[in-house]
């Protein structure tokens, strides 16, 4: 995988018109590379991990990214994490600046592993990651999630995919 690319969204997949299809063959196992590559950072209040805030946090952060011509669909990703029971970050790739939020960037190789499940699998999945990670000589690794979808579109799907990543 390219520096600062990402596998691709099937935009032309979309029968809710709102998340894609998620094709999880393409982001099994992949080896992302970060170098400086810019994100809007955001946070959202949650209540022993269950966000609170989400969806408004995610619209203004979309809106403003599509305002500023810095949402790039074909390099689309949030990254997310929990930094306590509180309270989770998340990173918006961006393609350009954008004025009305907070931007930071990333650099570092990632892998990935893809789930497949309820969000109340999640302890598992970070368990699971932290593990992989352990595997590849890296016990300390951040881990971030991707979730492919809104709940509204894994539910029409079926399929609720989560990608996991760990920092190498």
């Amino acid at each position: 995988m390219d520096t600062n690319h990402v596998p691709p969204l099937h935009m032309d997949d979309n029968p809710t018109n709102c998340c894609p299809r998620f094709h999880p063959e393409d982001w099994q196992d992949v080896d992302l590379h970060f170098r400086d590559k810019r994100f809007v950072r955001a946070e959202v209040r949650s209540a022993m991990h269950v966000p609170l805030n989400m969806g408004k946090v995610f619209g203004r952060v979309n809106r403003h990214l599509v305002d500023a011509g810095a949402h790039d669909p074909k390099e689309f990703i949030v990254l997310s994490r929990d930094t306590s029971p509180w309270k989770s970050e998340h990173l918006f790739a961006a393609g350009a600046d954008v004025p009305e939020e907070q931007m930071t960037t990333l650099s570092g190789d990632f892998f990935t592993h893809v789930f497949e499940g309820p969000f109340g699998d999640m302890s598992g999945w970070y368990h699971t990651m932290k593990t992989l990670a352990a595997e590849r000589g890296k016990p300390d690794a951040d881990i971030w999630f991707y979730y492919s979808t809104c709940p509204k579109c894994a539910k029409a799907y079926g399929k609720n995919y989560v990608v996991g990543l760990a920092s190498m």
